[in-house]
């Protein structure tokens, strides 16, 4: 019995059906389940579009102290990023995820920016990756891993830079799973919703920053992102 076997047993059991069905109708509901989704809810605050999508998302970014700037072309990133590590007297480092968009994101153009590419190690100050989607009914970034983007980007270096194609914006959570149904088939080894910067009180009730995760969170909303 294979381990996959195994767990269809285990959760068969665990479950308490009857019928002679057994672990492999579980297995063939699971597999439908995941092939056809049954749609949830979708809150009223989440059915907007076009620049009401926009602003209800950087509301809600905000609101969990996210840091927004929107840039017209992509060829801008690279500058709205300069001025976020001036602004927090951040080093002139950045490790950039191997994402071809971020190709065209103008960090060449900056002489004393020292730029790596890769996945993230103990000494990077600040990484930068880029979104799968974001939900605006919570400010939500949605991260899918792939070798093309790193998942520790996002989460070892202290400060972290998410850039977000307004393109890839929805309104719920229902429309940025189906969003990544549409591209993976199946979603990937991982997605991450992240909601703001880390942060944690569980010690004596005192907010603390950057406890298990970057301490700044900056999302760069990119509304063109061709190559022109």
């Amino acid at each position: 019995m294979s381990a996959r076997e195994r767990l269809f047993e285990r959760l068969w059991r665990a479950l308490g059906r009857g019928g002679s069905g057994g672990p492999e109708e579980l297995r063939r509901e699971v597999e439908q389940r995941i092939a056809d989704p049954r749609p949830h809810l979708v809150p009223a605050r989440a059915k907007v579009a076009g620049e009401e999508r926009i602003a209800l998302f950087v509301r809600m970014a905000k609101a969990v102290g996210t840091e927004i700037e929107r840039v017209g072309h992509i060829g801008e990133v690279g500058e709205a990023v300069m001025r976020f590590l001036r602004f927090h007297n951040l080093p002139r480092q950045v490790r950039l995820a191997p994402d071809p968009l971020l190709d065209l994101a103008g960090f060449e153009g900056h002489a004393l920016l020292e730029v790596r590419r890769g996945t993230a190690s103990a000494d990077d100050p600040t990484g930068v990756t880029v979104a799968e989607a974001g939900v605006a009914e919570t400010g939500t970034l949605v991260l899918a891993s792939s070798p093309e983007r790193p998942t520790m980007l996002a989460y070892l270096p202290e400060n972290c830079v998410v850039v977000l194609p307004i393109a890839r914006l929805d309104g719920s959570y229902e429309e940025s799973w189906q969003r990544i149904r549409e591209r993976f088939g199946r979603p990937p080894r991982s997605v991450n919703l992240v909601t703001g910067p880390s942060r944690t009180a569980d010690i004596g009730l005192q907010l603390t920053m950057g406890a298990h995760g970057p301490r700044r969170l900056l999302v760069v909303l990119v509304d063109r992102t061709d190559s022109a």
